[in-house]
């Protein structure tokens, strides 16, 4: 008994010695403040390291790292010390006996020390973490927001073992309530979800960003990844995520701007604000980018809104940082150029010299992208769009993606004296039946370029091309008869541009959007509206059908979208049946959520509200307000110049709109220096059509004198042709009043409506304003009906004094006025019959 007794307290003080040990080596691991002191330990202590050590010293190492800024971060000495090799051999050697969490935190380490996703350890800890939960070990959630987030940084999108995580967030997603973790996990789990899922997480995220005091923004940055990874706009959760951005401003750095801002891109959301402080944080840190990585972020995320000096700043630096960039870096400065119309030779022919080392480099798509912006930027380098060309061929023999063929063949059509191969011409024949709308738009639209400029020179090759279009057009009437799901068409829809779809398939797709009313829902009236205003064609049914949705779920539409809603309608000039209630609804529903559109947004919709004459108080005294168009002109030089532009012309068209139909506002026109100097860089609307016409008046009223050719009325409306009749309908000689004959050339800019050039009429004589309206001005439709903005013009011209005589362009070239005796008695009854 006493020897039993020895025995046992001998085993004991050993025991309690080896844990002692053992505990102070994980203190000392833990404790350690440089990667030497980790591997210094380790090496000394091989042979009594337990799983738990190692798990420890993996997580150390990362650690460390992570203190450091990238740039001084030493993740390559680590992975290549001989230590580090022992420490993975004995993680795998003990993956099985390591705790649930720890087995997560070591493959979180060693992802974070940038180990490539297929080396053993990872395999093997991936493996043995999916044992685990298939026993249903229920790791913690943070835990398994680690392990999704190592799947999907391995490119495991839609590993089976992701859709068991996501099962086990479905179940336990009411109960998380930390915005980090749910974060991670949505961007983990985006690719293996229902739509249905997607509802769920994006109102939990929206939940506790409202709950949240403080946000990190790196967690609204996944939120905004997801969104992208799962192609939604989801404008309540965008909106939240761009505020935590403004509120974290001093904390964001070059390489958070810039991914910020790709994102927005791909998710086509904008906001001025954040680009005001971004350009300000970004002007002052561009004396601290002296790596390539760093300054292609910069020049990225500037460049496109960066004053004159700024940008000629960037564009030096770029130059003289040329031969240093990556392949991908080269990419981004290139496309970055062509979003800038940036037209500097020097810096395109030295990135064009430098391209020539990295092309072997890019995939397919990469390539096509890269001859979108060079043939864009006008670059002159032959040699270089030969070696495209080669690439581009190879990638195109080899491609089994219908989608990657035809960007293919896309790009080969913009390369200039390109000979087609008939291998390019058979590739396409191949393709067409698996091809989506957009791509066979991209192979029409390649095979038209190529046979205007005469590139197909084998035998028959015009044959060959004319029975390629043929079925190519064949395929696209397929599609669209097969089409039952309107949310899929409209998505195929939204990418399709150009002359193919439009001669081809623009009309035919009108029936097939009619023949799926009923999926017309709140969700896709957006997409549904943006093909309308393309097509440029007015569908009753349809147009009704989005009326009547609109108002029946106008508290679930964003604010930022009714813009598009109403732009179909006033632009097309069509009143629903419910036209009163259809705009009472989206205006008050605008005027309640005034403070989360953009500044600019409210002069868009004030614009198109006028063109529908409706003018709400609230946003007309919003607008016209000293610190509003302060705050407008602030925004106004960060904004894309294309957006500048339109947001400027829509303030002048609503300021004249308010001065015409509104006097009661008070508002004065000031709009002035901007309209002339618009008139002055504006082509003459002078051509050979309306010369005809102006000579056949010349005949009508019985000379020169008598009519006026492109005038400029008070607040800046130009009028194809004027002339004035007395009481009796006899034309009055402008040379008489004392008014000059030659038209835009010689007009005098007005600068009040009560200018010498309007007040000297006879009693009961009449000015006629006779506007000839070519294309653009109707609908494209059968109805050909009158949009909304030669509508509004000729409404304004009336208030402004003139009788308006309007001549359709498709009544002038038609067959009944062929003969010039017939034109000038169609051109009589339009000034002698106008009442």
């Amino acid at each position: 008994m006493l020897c039993l007794r020895q025995v046992c307290l001998f085993t004991l003080r050993h025991y309690q010695a080896r844990t002692l040990c053992s505990d102070l080596l994980l203190s000392q691991i833990s404790g350690c403040t440089h990667e030497d002191e980790v591997f210094s330990l380790v090496g000394r202590n091989k042979a009594r390291l337990s799983e738990k050590h190692v798990g420890i010293a993996l997580n150390t190492l990362w650690q460390l790292q992570k203190k450091r800024s990238l740039l001084s971060r030493s993740s390559d000495y680590v992975r290549n010390h001989s230590e580090f090799l022992t420490l993975c051999i004995l993680a795998e050697n003990k993956a099985e006996h390591m705790e649930d969490e720890v087995i997560v935190d070591t493959l979180y380490s060693i992802m974070r020390l940038d180990i490539e996703g297929n080396i053993s350890l990872a395999k093997v800890l991936v493996t043995e973490a999916w044992k685990r939960l298939e026993r249903q070990v229920l790791l913690s959630l943070p835990a398994l927001s680690k392990f999704a987030l190592c799947l999907y940084k391995q490119h495991r999108p839609f590993s089976p073992v992701l859709g068991q995580v996501a099962h086990i967030v479905d179940k336990k997603l009411d109960s998380i309530q930390d915005i980090r973790v749910l974060s991670v996990l949505m961007v983990s789990i985006s690719e293996v979800i229902t739509e249905s899922f997607q509802d769920r997480l994006l109102q939990k995220a929206e939940q506790l960003l409202e709950e949240k005091d403080e946000v990190h923004f790196n967690y609204a940055r996944r939120i905004l990844q997801f969104l992208q990874n799962a192609k939604l706009k989801y404008h309540p959760l965008l909106g939240k995520c761009n505020r935590i951005f403004l509120e974290s401003a001093s904390h964001l750095d070059i390489h958070s701007i810039s991914h910020i801002f790709g994102l927005y891109e791909q998710l086509g959301f904008d906001n001025a604000e954040f680009r005001l402080i971004a350009k300000q944080l970004l002007s002052e840190a561009i004396d601290d980018c002296y790596d390539p990585e760093t300054f292609a972020k910069l020049f990225f995320s500037l460049g496109p809104m960066a004053g004159s000096k700024v940008r000629e700043r960037l564009l030096v630096t770029a130059e003289h940082m040329a031969e240093e960039f990556s392949s991908h870096q080269v990419l981004t400065i290139l496309k970055t150029m062509q979003k800038m119309k940036c037209r500097n030779s020097h810096l395109l022919k030295k990135m064009a010299s430098v391209l020539h080392k990295h092309l072997d480099s890019y995939h397919a798509l990469q390539l096509v992208k890269l001859t979108q912006s060079l043939v864009a930027l006008h670059c002159q380098d032959l040699e270089l769009f030969a070696k495209l060309k080669m690439l581009l061929l190879g990638y195109l023999k080899s491609s089994v993606i219908p989608a990657d063929s035809a960007a293919i063949i896309r790009a080969l059509a913009m390369l200039p004296s390109f000979q087609v191969e008939e291998m390019v011409i058979n590739k396409a024949a191949a393709v067409l039946p698996q091809c989506r709308l957009h791509h066979l738009n991209c192979i029409a639209t390649a095979l038209v370029k190529w046979n205007h400029r005469g590139q197909l020179h084998w035998q028959n090759s015009s044959e060959l091309c004319a029975k390629l279009l043929q079925k190519l057009n064949d395929c696209g009437f397929q599609r669209l008869q097969k089409a039952n799901n309107l949310n899929l068409l409209l998505e195929e829809l939204s990418y399709v541009n150009g002359e193919w779809f439009e001669e081809v398939l623009s009309e035919e797709t009108l029936p097939v959007c009619q023949r799926l009313l009923d999926q017309i829902t709140w969700a896709n009236v957006l997409p549904l509206s943006f093909f309308l205003i393309k097509s440029d064609h007015r569908c009753p049914a349809l147009f009704d059908r989005i009326a009547s949705v609109t108002v029946e779920n106008i508290d679930k539409i964003p604010p930022s979208e009714i813009y598009f809603i109403l732009f179909l309608f006033s632009a097309l000039n069509y009143d629903p049946p419910d036209n009163e209630e259809f705009f009472k609804s989206c205006i008050q529903h605008l005027t309640s959520n005034l403070s989360h559109l953009e500044t600019y947004h409210l002069v868009l919709l004030g614009q198109v509200l006028a063109m529908a004459g409706y003018f709400p108080p609230v946003l007309i005294t919003t607008i016209f307000n000293v610190s509003f168009l302060s705050k407008l002109d602030a925004q106004l030089k960060v904004l894309p110049d294309a957006v500048k532009q339109r947001v400027h012309s829509s303030l002048m068209k609503l300021n004249r709109a308010v001065c015409l139909e509104c006097p009661e506002f008070h508002i004065p026109w000031f709009h002035e220096p901007y309209c002339q100097r618009v008139f002055h860089n504006s082509t003459s609307r002078i051509n050979p059509q309306r010369q005809h016409i102006h000579r056949m008046l010349t005949e009508i009223l019985g000379g020169k004198n008598y009519s006026r050719i492109s005038v400029l009325t008070p607040y800046y409306y130009e009028i194809d042709f004027e002339c004035v009749l007395d009481v009796n309908k006899k034309p009055l000689s402008y040379m008489a009043q004392h008014i000059p004959l030659d038209g835009v050339g010689g007009i005098h800019l007005r600068h009040d409506i009560k200018d010498e050039g309007r007040k000297a009429l006879p009693p009961g004589a009449q000015r006629i304003a006779l506007e000839f309206l070519d294309s653009k001005a109707f609908s494209k439709d059968y109805s050909r009906h009158l949009k909304g903005e030669p509508a509004v013009k000729k409404r304004h011209l009336e208030m402004l004094g003139y009788q308006v005589a309007q001549i359709p362009h498709f009544e002038w070239n038609s067959m009944v006025l062929s003969t010039k005796s017939e034109q000038l008695e169609y051109l009589r009854q339009q000034l002698y019959g106008i009442e």
